[in-house]
């Protein structure tokens, strides 16, 4: 999967950008989704072999781990991006489409991957400059929430004293950069709940209990959650997406299966929804003399920007002459956050320009942002290392 191109001793502006668009059509064209990433996995590692850029071994069966600058003393900042794509059947008509059916880069990891390279390439140059070890953190499976933990169970996490990732952003301009400190993207959490009432024919309903009728009222008490237990100043979201029941016009069936999300920026509200939701479910059911067990899946915490990595974060935006904006928190969820329970890090949206939101079938985005979303990270990363090693702290209160 390696993409053609003759390396350069010194990237100008115009080559990096054409390496870096070269790069993101690659990925494009060539799409994997989570724990399937295997090709590019290979992909990304010979890239950056070619580069002169030292692999670190890590036992992860997809994505890669790399570093640049010295491999001894000083602090170690991580970059991070995301590799896999969505199982969705891409319908853009660009002459760089998937061509994979049923998958697509519909969520522009491929953009992320390209951008962090290209601030692979950057740094690359600068090595024998650099204060400290930037590691760059290629990681698989952000779609499914799992990916950060395994790129923490293997260790590529430790020693490190802060990370800093992207996310692209459609609705803001190429040229803008989007950070902000605290809560910006929601916490993540699923459940599926099980409704077993009792079978009957559909013309003699009161010989049985219908879990359909059972559902349909835990779909809108659900709705009390937030309306009812949650302060109008903070906020939360609890969705069923997902409501299974019978087999046929004329039989009512014994169980009904509701599947849904939970979303927050609040974690005492978060840690509080499990409970009530099972009371409030075990209640409906109870008073309806069918019963109701669910089980929950817990995803990603909210994304929590450091709030001193902020203000380095903003100031080198604005050194490269970014327009700095404070976005509204995304509902959406990022395993960037469990990087963010276990070391200081800041998040940040990149304006795209993109005609449609993430996942969709149709999603692009403007590749002019490349180049200088690579050199904004590329700068960031030494900013980091030297006000580290200038203050003691990158962390402390002179950043």
């Amino acid at each position: 999967m390696a993409v053609s191109g003759q390396l350069e001793q010194r990237w100008t502006e115009e080559g990096l950008q054409a390496r870096l668009v070269e790069v993101r059509r690659h990925l494009h064209r060539h799409p994997e989704v989570a724990y399937e990433e295997v090709e590019t996995t290979k992909a990304i590692r010979d890239w950056l072999g070619e580069a002169g850029i030292r692999i670190a071994d890590y036992p992860l069966r997809t994505g890669v781990v790399a570093e640049i600058g010295c491999r001894g003393d000083g602090p170690v900042v991580a970059l991070r991006a995301d590799i896999d794509a969505l199982p969705i059947q891409e319908e853009t008509g660009l002459p760089f489409a998937s061509e994979i059916p049923g998958k697509m880069h519909a969520c522009g990891h491929d953009f992320h991957t390209a951008v962090i390279f290209g601030a692979a390439l950057m740094l690359r140059e600068r090595e024998q400059e650099m204060p400290g070890t930037v590691r760059l953190i290629f990681q698989p499976a952000e779609e499914k929430g799992k990916g950060a933990g395994q790129v923490i169970a293997s260790g590529a996490l430790d020693g490190v004293q802060a990370i800093f990732g992207l996310h692209n952003k459609p609705d803001l301009p190429v040229g803008t950069v989007g950070i902000r400190a605290g809560a910006l993207m929601a916490s993540v959490d699923g459940f599926r709940i099980e409704v077993t009432g009792v079978g009957s024919h559909a013309a003699v309903p009161n010989a049985g209990i219908d879990p359909i009728v059972v559902s349909a009222h835990i779909v809108t008490a659900l709705q009390t959650i937030v309306s009812r237990n949650v302060s109008p100043l903070d906020s939360a979201v609890v969705s069923v997406t997902k409501l299974q029941a019978g087999t046929t016009w004329n039989v009512i069936p014994d169980h009904a299966v509701l599947e849904g999300t939970v979303r927050t920026f609040n974690n005492a509200i978060r840690d509080d929804l499990p409970g009530r939701i099972r009371r409030l479910i075990e209640g409906v059911a109870g008073a309806m003399g069918a019963t109701a067990r669910m089980d929950w899946y817990a995803g990603p915490p909210s994304v929590r920007n450091d709030e001193q990595l902020t203000t380095l974060t903003k100031r080198a935006a604005a050194a490269l002459g970014w327009n700095v904006a404070t976005p509204d928190p995304s509902p959406a969820g990022e395993d960037f956050a469990h990087y963010q329970q276990l070391v200081p890090g800041s998040f940040v949206f990149v304006g795209t320009s993109g005609p449609h939101e993430w996942h969709h079938p149709a999603f692009d985005l403007d590749e002019r942002a490349l180049g200088p979303a690579a050199s904004l990270f590329a700068n960031l990363a030494e900013t980091a290392l030297r006000s580290w090693n200038e203050g003691g702290d990158s962390h402390s209160d002179d950043v």
